[in-house]
């Protein structure tokens, strides 16, 4: 039978430490439930006595139902001279109505000494109190040994007495917290391991990011003998973050055969990890492991080649097992697997066309070479594929546009664009103006298409972004114009390259438009109204 091991999530407290990091209080319920439908055991809400967002995400949390997390508000022991009864972060613990609070005290006589200015005995009542009186209040405590790794490095004996005032005062869990990040992972272990010999009660880990090391000491600190660790997700948190959640998880449950979720959630990993992304509006972090996009991306052409064949040749675990998908970039490093598997995937079959592979292979390298880049623009990659693979026509033909701009001495701007398109032999001319020329354009070819594709409004631009490739030629310079567009919840990218940027901007937009209308367009409407003309007559 597997161990388990407790997971406490921090993202509400001390994830929202981390710089961009900004939670409304609506932003954490929301957060707080889908955490609870993940599995997580704890959830830790904020510290009540600092802010009123706390305040208001610990009212709103007692007005919902939770399956199987334990909200926890965290705060600190009482104040140096005082009792835990007339302290006031200590009554405002008690008024978040919890069932389990997180409490930290100090371990490091650096702090007791130059922090709080009182003796090591005096830090002792303090830890013992208020763990008391919180247990005299039907908690659960969780103590927190704030700098424990760097007290006990300092002094090992005292450290190990502020264990055992929060022990002997009842605590439920000690969690030792690595508060700088600063402890390498073979002190983790070994100092764990004394811990865990001279204890009773349930042992904790906190680690911070400052070496890189949050994970591998949250691993270490596991395998010495600790039952609980704590984390947040993405590893956001204050400085270089804390123990990141989605990493920690998967490495104790899949490799190592703890249990610290549900079975069934795992693969909801990578979807927790975007969703809690997205409200908290941090851009993702491709490079993350497990959960990011390119953590199963494959590039090199030798290695999808492999990854065709066995798929362990080149991942450690399955990207499904985290709710994740195998990705084959295409680029000048492409060879023939990274085609074909493209192509597959796009339901374009060249397994009896090898010359034709080998064909789309060096045009590929042919205009990587030139600037174009299909890793994100995968659109452009599969319209390439489709024009050298299948009988083509265009959906519409450019016979030129216009675009001219305008500034007068007060700065005021003007943009405006003209374009003629063919479309099933019939010239369309139409103008647009736009904030700029780019958006001038886009706005005249909508207008010139929208007649014949009425759906082409539907579709938004998401993301335009500019690259210059010859930073030594200056105003003279290549540019390559990634964009991102969507309708409804579908995305997809589109790729130009040229000296101009307004022409690439059209080739990225003429890709784009053609893209939709060859997946969702089979006639134009004026092919639609001539049926209905004959059906009618």
């Amino acid at each position: 039978m597997s161990k388990t091991i407790q997971i406490f999530d921090t993202t509400l407290r001390d994830g929202t430490q981390g710089e961009k990091v900004c939670l409304s209080a609506n932003d954490k319920i929301r957060i707080a439930k889908r955490l609870d439908q993940f599995g997580v055991d704890y959830i830790e809400g904020g510290w009540p006595g600092s802010n009123p967002k706390d305040l208001e995400f610990f009212k709103r949390a007692r007005e919902h139902s939770f399956s199987h997390a334990k909200i926890v508000a965290f705060g600190s022991t009482c104040r140096a001279g005082s009792m835990p009864e007339d302290d006031k972060n200590i009554r405002f613990l008690i008024e978040a109505d919890t069932d389990v609070v997180s409490i930290f005290g100090k371990s490091w006589l650096l702090h007791v000494d130059e922090a709080l200015k009182i003796t090591p005995e005096e830090n002792l009542e303090i830890i013992r109190h208020s763990v008391s009186y919180l247990k005299q209040h039907d908690k659960e405590v969780i103590y927190d040994a704030e700098h424990f790794f760097d007290g006990y490095k300092d002094n090992p004996d005292y450290a190990i007495e502020t264990l055992k005032a929060a022990e002997r005062a009842g605590a439920d869990t000690l969690v030792l917290c690595d508060t700088n990040g600063g402890s390498l992972t073979n002190e983790i272990t070994d100092i764990v391991e004394k811990v865990f010999a001279s204890t009773t009660e349930r042992l904790g880990i906190h680690a911070h990011n400052d070496s890189e090391l949050a994970v591998a000491n949250s691993l270490a600190a596991v395998e010495a003998g600790c039952e609980h660790v704590q984390g947040t997700i993405n590893g956001y948190g204050e400085r270089c973050g804390n123990t990141n959640l989605c990493s920690v998880i998967p490495n104790l449950q899949i490799k190592q055969n703890y249990s610290c979720i549900p079975d069934s959630s795992m693969n909801q990993l990578t979807s927790l990890s975007g969703f809690v992304s997205e409200i908290a509006n941090v851009a993702p972090d491709y490079k993350m492991p497990f959960t990011g996009r390119s953590a199963f991306a494959h590039k090199g052409g030798v290695h999808v080649s492999a990854v065709m064949k066995n798929e362990q040749s080149y991942e450690h675990i399955k990207p499904e097992d985290v709710g994740n998908k195998r990705r084959v970039l295409v680029s000048d490093l492409s060879g023939k697997s990274n085609v074909l598997y493209k192509s597959q995937e796009l339901g374009i079959d060249l397994t009896s066309t090898n010359g034709e592979v080998h064909a789309i292979v060096n045009r590929l390298k042919q205009l990587e070479n030139e600037g174009f880049q299909f890793e994100a623009a995968e659109a452009s990659f599969e319209l390439l594929v489709k024009k050298m693979s299948e009988p083509w026509n265009d959906l519409f033909e450019l016979k030129g546009f216009r675009v001219i701009m305008d500034r007068d001495s007060h700065g005021n701007s003007r943009s405006e664009a003209t374009i003629r398109v063919n479309v099933n032999g019939q010239i369309e001319h139409s103008a647009a103006e736009g904030n700029g020329p780019v958006h001038a354009l886009d706005s005249a070819l909508r207008k010139a298409l929208c007649k014949f594709y009425p759906d082409i409004a539907d579709i938004v631009l998401k993301d335009y972004k500019v690259r210059v490739l010859n930073e030594k030629d200056g105003t003279g310079a290549s540019v390559r114009v990634l964009i991102d567009s969507g309708q409804n919840s579908n995305s997809w990218g589109t790729v130009g390259v040229s000296k101009n940027i307004v022409d690439a901007s059209w080739q990225a937009l003429a890709d784009s438009m053609n893209y939709y209308l060859m997946h969702h367009s089979t006639k134009t409407s004026n092919e639609t109204e001539d049926q209905n003309e004959v059906q009618v007559h």
